[in-house]
Parts: C-alpha cells; structure tokens; sequence
C-alpha cells in the first residue's frame, strides 16, 4: 500500500511539473539537461567528478549531456589548475543566460501552481515537503514554532481541543468546555483588536497551541485559555506562547496581568513562574465535575 502510494505521487508530481516532456519549462533541454545547468549556475559543482556525485547520474550519460551543452555554447571545459587530471565545467556568458530565462520561467511556473492556495495550505504544502525529506533522509524535521493570528475555524478548533483534551487529561465535564466556548464567543464578537488579541502556535503547519489576552478591566489584562497539544509538548510551544502573551500586555499599556488556572496543570504553573507571575490565592472548589483547588497568578508590567 505505502509503494503503491509513493509511486501514485510520483507519477502525479512529474506530470504537475511537466518533467515528462521533451523540452522541460518550454524549453530545448531535458530535467536532466537543466538541472547540470542548475549545479554549475550555483557553483555546487566544478568538474564532472561533483556533477556525479551531486546527482547520481551514470557517467557516460552526464558525458552525453556535457557533450550536447558544450555544442549549443552553454558550459565550457578547461583543464583543471588544481589537478591536471580533472577537467573543469564552467557556464559560458550564454549558459548562464540560458540559465537566467529557465529559472525565471521555473519561478513563474511554481507561482503559477500556487495561484488561489492560501496562507494556511501552502504552510501545510512546506511542512509535507518538509517531513518527505526528513523521513528520506533519515534526519529528524526541525520543529519551528510559528505563533499567527487566529484563522476562521481555529477558534472553534480552540474549543473542541480543550473540551477534548481536558476530559481525557484531568476529567473535567462538558461544563468546562461550555465555558470556553463562552470566552471564545465574546472574543470573537466582542474584542478590542488594540488591546486584546489571540494566538495559534503552529508546527509544520498544523495548529498545536493557543492562548488570548483580554482586558479586565482597571489596566489589568487576563491571560486566557492557553494550550498545548500533547504531541507538541517539549517544544517551547508554551513558553512562546506566554512571553508573546505578556510581550503584547506590556506593548498595549497594562499594568498588571492576572490568571486563573487549577493546581493540576502543573506543567502551565511552571510557565507562568518562569514568566514572572507569582500565586496570588488558591482556593478548593468543585467545578467541571471534579474536585480543584482554584488559583489565581498575577505579574506585574510595569
């Protein structure tokens, strides 16, 4: 099934780049042709020894290649001054112009494909390619955390996720998930882009955290409804997610912040001591159908 569905890809990709044709980008030269152009235009590549390596090609088919270029004026071949025994590939003036025009039109090609692709696709597009590579290449993807705005749909996705998560992780009732579904309706009908604002934390594309800061009123800003997937955990998602929190907080003008959380998660009340914020009271309470002990953390800003 999974060779089954790489060569799939395989044949839909060359087709949606055109690689099978006689002359790739419109052009007189094969993939293979252009690409030799590409190794020598970014200097990955001197002699034909590094085109072999570089593109683990059959030697006599790259001399072929080489052949056809040097005739039409494109590369040129000179003794290396290094090793007498090397031959050096160089661009002529022609070649690296013949070059220029097939890069251009490989630019407006990609461009082309991604004409009506949104922000949010094309991240996912990058993190596919991303974990493709990775995976060949047996070289883990870099996780980078990237903190947006809120999309349409993430704030519904922000409820489903705690709703979700927070029963499976600690037990709490539909309550709990009631009540953030109230916090995010009032942010979205009712809040004030100057001083409130939200954030989805992204890796590879996919959404992995959230957290908003919303007025209290008196100068005072609540930090609210911070969250990390499980699976995102370790990776510095929630510690990106409170400094921008905070940063934001101090850059609008409040004095002080305030949160209220449960003594479970302690993995967020680490967080929120890293950040500055100190325990104001902690309360016992039965809510969401379990019992907590309620906490309130308060930083200052100024």
């Amino acid at each position: 099934m999974t060779i089954a569905a790489v060569r799939e890809f395989n044949r839909y990709y060359t087709n949606l780049i055109g690689a099978l044709r006689a002359g790739l980008l419109d052009s007189a030269y094969s993939l293979a042709e252009v690409r030799v152009l590409y190794e020598l235009a970014v200097d990955r590549a001197h002699d034909t020894a590094e085109l072999r390596r570089v593109l683990d090609i059959d030697a006599g088919y790259l001399s072929r290649i080489l052949g056809r270029l040097e005739a039409d004026g494109l590369v040129a071949r000179s003794r290396s001054a290094a090793d007498a025994r090397r031959r050096r590939i160089e661009l002529t003036p022609a070649g690296r112009e013949a070059f220029a025009a097939l890069d251009a039109r490989s630019e407006a090609q990609i461009a082309g494909l991604l004409t009506g692709v949104g922000e949010v696709d094309r991240r996912r597009l990058v993190a596919a390619m991303t974990t493709i590579r990775s995976v060949f290449d047996g070289v883990p993807a870099p996780r980078t955390v990237v903190l947006r705005q809120p999309l349409p749909g993430d704030l519904g996705w922000v409820v489903q996720r705690h709703g979700a998560l927070y029963a499976a992780e600690y037990g709490l009732d539909a309550t709990f998930e009631a009540l953030v579904a109230r916090i995010v309706a009032d942010y979205a009908t009712a809040h004030d882009p100057r001083t409130e604002a939200g954030w989805i934390a992204e890796i590879d594309g996919t959404p992995v955290g959230s957290i908003f800061c919303v007025a209290a009123g008196d100068g005072v800003a609540k930090l609210r409804l911070l969250f990390v997937e499980p699976s995102a955990r370790g990776a510095g998602v929630g510690r990106a997610l409170v400094q921008e929190c905070v940063r934001f907080a101090k850059r609008v003008g409040y004095r002080e912040m305030v949160l209220y959380t449960h003594d479970v998660l302690t993995a967020a009340r680490r967080l929120y001591e890293q950040a500055g914020f100190e325990l104001e009271s902690a309360t016992p309470a039965s809510v969401y159908g379990v019992d907590v002990v309620e906490e309130q953390w308060r930083l200052s800003l100024a």
